[in-house]
């Protein structure tokens, strides 16, 4: 029994609990979209001038959370599952099966990147309808990019993570411990060019910021061509 057969059928079982799990859909799916909506009713939707010009903050906001969204639901829903699924004895249950061992870490990433497009589909549309952001159609193919890339790297950085992580218990508090402060430092909340110039030092080795700034490249109107310019 291959992971490719069975690949589909837990794909669809895992969206299924992921769904079905009032936690995980908020801090997933809603927490985004209400942050969204709260940044962008305080700061206000004017141009952000500066260094931005005439861009609206909404078209910055857009990014920012869709970088949000990517890391959690990869990094955070990994990390956290894979250690429950762990601890409560599944994966050893999981080699017992005719089962491959794999298809448990495939249906958890499958999920991931799903509910990643899911969820920044639904901020785009927000962001269009809602507050006026533009979605340009030749950039498209660089959000799409960014979403695999950086859901397959943060699946990969959680599914790592889970050997630090002592017990279900402890896996709340030390994975928000990292994705916290990597949210503040990838201007997901405040813009980078606002830190301190130690912060942008770390900022620029960590890879939130770089989910944010390809996402910001594909929603961005002043850009040309596919959204895939490295800056």
């Amino acid at each position: 029994m291959s992971v490719l057969r069975t690949f589909p059928v837990q794909l669809r079982s895992d969206l299924k609990v992921f769904v079905r799990n009032p936690a995980a859909l908020f801090f997933t799916a809603i927490l985004p979209v209400i942050f969204l909506t709260m940044f962008v009713s305080i700061f206000g939707n004017e141009p952000a001038g500066g260094e931005y010009g005439d861009i609206r903050i909404s078209t910055l906001q857009v990014p920012a959370f869709i970088a949000l969204a990517v890391v959690s639901a990869s990094f955070v829903s990994l990390a956290m599952g894979l250690t429950n699924v762990r601890e409560n004895g599944v994966l050893k249950r999981v080699r017992g099966t005719p089962a491959p061992p794999g298809i448990v870490f495939a249906g958890r990433i499958g999920t991931a990147v799903v509910s990643a497009v899911v969820v920044t589909a639904i901020l785009c549309a927000i962001g269009a309808l809602a507050f006026g952001v533009t979605l340009p159609t030749t950039t498209m193919p660089g959000l799409v990019v960014t979403l695999l890339l950086g859901a397959a790297s943060f699946c990969a950085l959680g599914i790592a993570y889970t050997a630090l992580i002592p017990s279900d218990d402890a896996a709340p508090a030390m994975t928000n411990a990292v994705v916290l402060p990597l949210y503040f430092v990838s201007g997901v909340f405040v813009p980078v060019s606002q830190l301190p110039d130690g912060l942008r030092r770390v900022a620029d080795v960590l890879p939130g910021q770089a989910v944010r700034r390809r996402a910001d490249d594909g929603l961005r109107p002043a850009h040309d061509g596919a959204g895939l310019r490295g800056r």
